[in-house]
């Protein structure tokens, strides 16, 4: 993280207008842009003082309800999807999501899946939530959503529109389409920078390192927090653990997600977190800074599985200094309920499942993840 006092950040914004940029998305935000950088540069030190330490809520996947290919809503139409979160959410300075999905009551498939369709493909999995429940991300707490993953243009660049259109209404940014790669929100006095990638077209892609180190470093050099989303992994209980190198599946090359974190850390991010794999992964800390790997499926309880370990739907939440350095944590333990999304358990299923995972992905690392599911440094 980078601080500056007024004559820094006058100079900062001076070189980001020259460049002509025009990213960013959701509501009141900066938008920015930087050159591709080639190198990383050395993460900053802190200059001007920001009130610490300061707490970031992250979850997975949200899909509330889907209007394609019929009618597959919630119950009481989505209204308490998230009464038993909303609480560690909104007691967060920031919290994130992803939004697994377009927003729109309108809009048709886009090309590809069409294509399918036509093909004889029964099963085509398109979700299209209804404008009306954009409101329920901010009201559950919500400062920022992903729009990077396989989901974000099932409905082509009109169902990107809509939902844009319907997250900015609602006052929530986003982040992970061209044209729209990150996003600057200051909320009680600090500025949080917000990005992120995935491992498809039409989104921001992770595997081209040259645009993650311009987008990072341009959000570290402005904003006094940096948060990068990814959506990458294998899908399914069978890719539970963290791959070592490039991830496939289905022919399809979904990243080497422990490169691609380290990457955005040495760049300048301070939290990252995942999802993708619809089930939980493993957590660490690396060079102090903390990154979940996947958070699961979160809030989708029509059209996407939630039986057994796909319905484990964790908050986690982490403290960070002012360098932005892991100091604190917990996993909020919620289980997916069938037309109804996250509940509160006390079961310690979720705890014990992202606690063995850790363990035996990142067995160096320093955290602790002790059974009531507070986070520790060694």
């Amino acid at each position: 993280m980078k601080r500056f006092g007024i004559l820094g950040k006058v100079l900062v914004l001076a070189m980001l207008a020259s460049c002509g940029g025009n990213v960013g998305g959701g509501g009141a935000v900066t938008p920015v842009t930087a050159a591709a950088a080639d190198q990383v540069a050395p993460r900053p030190v802190p200059k001007a003082a920001v009130r610490r330490p300061l707490s970031v809520a992250m979850t997975g996947d949200i899909m509330m309800g889907t209007l394609y290919p019929t009618s597959k809503l919630p119950v009481d139409d989505g209204r308490h999807l998230f009464d038993d979160v909303r609480e560690v959410l909104s007691g967060a300075n920031v919290a994130v999501g992803n939004l697994e999905g377009a927003i729109g009551d309108r809009g048709e498939l886009n090309d590809f899946k069409r294509s399918r369709l036509a093909n004889g493909v029964k099963n085509i999995y398109a979700f299209r939530m209804p404008e009306r429940y954009a409101p329920y991300l901010k009201q559950a707490g919500y400062d920022f959503v992903s729009m990077a993953n396989n989901h974000s243009y099932d409905f082509g660049t009109g169902g990107q529109t809509t939902t844009r259109r319907a997250l900015d209404a609602a006052g929530v940014a986003y982040a992970g389409n061209p044209g729209h790669e990150m996003a600057v929100r200051e909320i009680d006095g600090v500025r949080y920078g917000f990005a992120a990638f995935g491992y498809n077209q039409q989104t921001v892609l992770m595997r081209e390192e040259a645009t993650v180190r311009r987008i990072v470093t341009a959000l570290r050099d402005t904003a006094d927090v940096v948060i990068v989303s990814f959506h990458g992994g294998g899908e399914g209980s069978e890719f539970r653990h963290v791959g070592k190198g490039m991830e496939y599946q289905h022919g399809e090359a979904r990243g080497n997600l422990r490169r691609f974190a380290h990457l955005c850390i040495d760049c300048g991010a301070d939290v990252v977190y995942g999802h993708g794999p619809h089930v939980v992964r493993g957590v660490e800390l690396y060079k102090s800074h903390f990154i979940a790997y996947s958070l699961g499926n979160f809030c989708t309880p029509t059209g996407i599985s939630v039986a057994g370990i796909t319905g484990y739907a964790p908050v986690i939440t982490v403290t960070i200094n002012d360098k932005g350095e892991f100091v604190d944590g917990r996993i909020h333990s919620f289980i997916q309920q069938r037309g109804v999304g996250p509940r509160a358990t006390s079961s310690g299923a979720v705890v014990k499942e992202i606690r063995g995972l850790s363990e035996a992905d990142f067995p160096q690392s320093p955290l602790v993840i002790e059974a009531d599911g507070t986070l520790r440094r060694r």
